[in-house]
């Protein structure tokens, strides 16, 4: 574990010498991270799966997951629940969502019969949520209408938020390496750990954001101890609601809503001067630096599952997944709505899937009994992800090119002043 240390640490400061050279040159973060964790894998391989099978993996996966569900809830665009244009996002979360998952199971059915369903769901929850960090280009393409990159956003930031509580279902069927249930006991277990997290979310959130309220008035805080606190407070409430034997992932992501509404902090985004919008520079840094960590491991589990060897009904599973999985159940939500069919295949084509599934896939790697359940879930996971990084990362342009109409006007049709905005707040968090 010390020479993985060693290795991430020196890649990442080498990475923070020339990161402006190299993104100049749309080289990011997670792309060097995953080429460090393959070449390392490649030397360690025989290592790589005690790695990522350990108790250590597993809990820096769940407080990283934690971080990632909190951040994402706080800085959401928008003063409304769904941000600026809730009735889409909610097509995309409440509709679309659901259907991909299902879509993704019955799929499974068709080309993994031998696997039980409740793996297929596990599998689901893996790989549909959406994560700009492979394409973090996207929501800033002057090609891609506002009102798009606007769902893109929002979608990200909540999905997986949404999933968290049905994946835990799906690993507590499937079977830990401690139990297996039937479906109603574990419907009677994360029923409860669901409850059990809004509560503890909620008081947690709006508890330390009012505190923080009346210490600011009576001037009792420091700048660094705001950055302090917001950054304690995810891993305060995760902690907290799993020891009362509650979902800490539901919880930090309610906790997130509950603290960005009682602080009233404005939505971050880079070089911001708004009151409070340095109080979350230290979460930011220390997840984008914890989300490096993922890619590196994210790097090992290539190596790992190219020794498995090709499984051409997993590929095509994955591959599914990263296009008609995610849009024909867009293209449906979006019926009746203001979206051109140009911008609802927009929306379904441009879903990059990266920190999120990678969180997941190793928590599932880890929790469930070695052997195939655990390999499969984790060979899902890095064939998507990887699929996510080619197809998205590499061909966005193209599918944003392929896709748009003539703009508007030469110089600033009707979403040109979105374009011009900073980065999205939640590309800025991934990067």
């Amino acid at each position: 574990m010390i020479s993985v240390l060693i290795v991430i640490t020196t890649v990442v400061a080498g990475w923070s010498l020339v990161a402006g050279r190299l993104e100049q040159r749309h080289v990011r973060a997670p792309l060097v991270l995953v080429l460090a964790g393959v070449v390392t894998g490649v030397f360690t391989h025989s290592h790589i799966a005690a790695t990522l099978n350990s108790e250590v993996a597993q809990h820096v996966a769940e407080v990283i997951l934690a971080v990632l569900l909190f951040v994402d809830a706080t800085e959401l665009p928008g003063g409304r629940l769904f941000g600026d244009d809730p009735g889409s996002a909610a097509r995309a979360l409440l509709v679309a969502l659901p259907l991909s998952l299902i879509t993704m199971v019955l799929l499974g059915t068709l080309l993994l019969p031998g696997l039980p369903v409740a793996l297929l769901l596990l599998i689901a929850c893996i790989v549909v949520p959406t994560d700009f960090a492979p394409a973090e280009t996207l929501v800033r393409d002057r090609r891609i209408p506002a009102k798009v990159r606007s769902v893109l956003n929002v979608e990200s930031g909540y999905n997986d938020g949404i999933v968290s509580p049905l994946f835990l279902f799906a690993l507590i069927l499937v079977g830990t390496n401690t139990v297996t249930r039937t479906p109603m006991q574990a419907l009677g277990t994360a029923v409860p750990f669901a409850l059990k997290a809004l509560v503890a979310g909620f008081v947690v959130g709006a508890l330390v954001a009012w505190l923080i309220n009346l210490a600011d008035r009576a001037e009792w805080m420091t700048e660094q101890s705001r950055r302090v606190v917001v950054l304690v407070t995810p891993l305060l409430t995760y902690t907290v609601t799993t020891a009362m034997d509650g979902n800490g992932f539901v919880a930090s992501f309610v906790c997130g809503i509950a603290f960005r509404y009682i602080r009233q902090a404005p939505v971050r985004r880079r070089g911001a001067s708004a009151p409070h919008a340095s109080d979350f520079q230290l979460i930011e840094d220390t997840n984008s630096m914890a989300t490096m960590c993922m890619w590196f491991f994210f790097g090992n589990a290539v190596v790992l599952a190219m020794e498995e060897g090709v499984h051409w009904p997993t590929v095509v599973l994955c591959a599914a997944a990263l296009t008609v999985v995610r849009i024909l159940p867009i293209m449906l939500a979006f019926l009746g709505s203001k979206f051109t069919w140009r911008e609802r295949l927009m929306v379904g084509a441009l879903g990059p899937r990266g920190t999120t599934s990678i969180v997941f896939g190793l928590l599932a790697f880890n929790a469930l009994p070695d052997g195939p359940y655990a390999d499969t879930a984790l060979y899902a996971m890095t064939l998507t992800v990887l699929g996510s990084i080619l197809l998205h990362g590499g061909g966005s342009v193209a599918i944003a090119r392929s896709l748009t109409g003539p703009p508007p006007s030469a110089a600033g049709g009707p979403d040109s002043p979105e374009t011009d905005e900073p980065d999205s707040p939640v590309v800025a968090r991934r990067s």
